[in-house]
């Protein structure tokens, strides 16, 4: 069992290491690497091993520490995710749906963020770089779609079979089983015909979670250089400087009814 948990963390903080480097705005770039083999043997089961593997480790960890602990901004409450709907899917879909200014000039007409894109919460307080990895591990990039009322309509009802998602610009009024009873977009009925835009990350627009009705859109743009995680990370640093704690709250945007 131990020689399994040394693999594991070898990989996990190899891996880590080069996310970081690849997956965030820190200003520099992988040029080479360089590589050994620490053999996983026996004596790994050896009662005194764990002062060989962390030495093997130590270095690794120095490296993380150093760029996971910098406290980043603040939160104002526990904000956690879960469905039908919660404080931190709806800061994700807010995120994603106000990202997309960049790309249209304005707000998307809507927002998805799927509940098992976000791995983890913000506590209470001080929020570092870690915080922010831990909540978006993934190399998902954003990326705005235009979809047809009729096609959205079929989203929703998707999203709730599920039971809820991540949204923002949009109410949706479900069963306890799982029925869409009612839609609107921004506070409008959809229209069939309507096209709308919305926001999301390039896993979902690709169908997944449950999701087809994204494979639908009748257009679709991932900008480069934007990461979930980089925005998330972008928008808690700015919050950061103008003194302004992270908040979000739960409004209404998905009712069981």
């Amino acid at each position: 069992m131990k020689y399994m948990n040394v693999k594991k963390s070898l990989a996990f903080n190899m891996l880590l290491s080069l996310g970081i480097l690849s997956g965030c705005n820190s200003g520099y770039s992988v040029i080479s690497i360089e590589g050994g083999r620490v053999s996983m043997t026996a004596k790994y089961d050896r009662p005194d091993a764990d002062q060989e593997v962390s030495a093997i480790l130590k270095n690794y960890k120095m490296e993380l520490d150093s760029i996971m602990s910098p406290v980043i901004g603040y939160a104002a409450r526990n904000l956690e995710s879960y469905r039908p709907e919660s404080p931190m899917s709806n800061l994700m879909s807010d995120l994603l749906r106000n990202t997309a200014v960049q790309v249209l000039g304005k707000p998307a007409d809507v927002a998805v963020m799927n509940i098992g894109g976000i791995r983890n919460s913000f506590t209470k307080g001080e929020i570092t770089f870690g915080n922010v990895f831990e909540i978006s591990p993934f190399e998902n990039s954003f990326c705005v779609l235009v979809m047809r009322g009729d096609v959205l309509q079929e989203l929703f009802t998707q999203i709730a079979a599920v039971h809820g998602e991540g949204l923002s610009g949009a109410k949706l009024e479900i069963t306890k089983d799982g029925q869409l009873l009612s839609a609107s977009v921004n506070g409008q009925p959809i229209e069939p015909s309507k096209e709308y835009t919305v926001a999301t990350i390039d896993y979902l627009a690709e169908g997944n979670d449950k999701m087809p009705a994204f494979k639908k859109a009748k257009s679709k743009i991932i900008p480069d250089k934007l990461l979930l995680r980089s925005l998330l990370m972008d928008y808690v640093k700015d919050c950061h400087r103008k003194g302004i704690f992270i908040d979000a709250k739960v409004e209404g945007r998905i009712v069981v009814r």
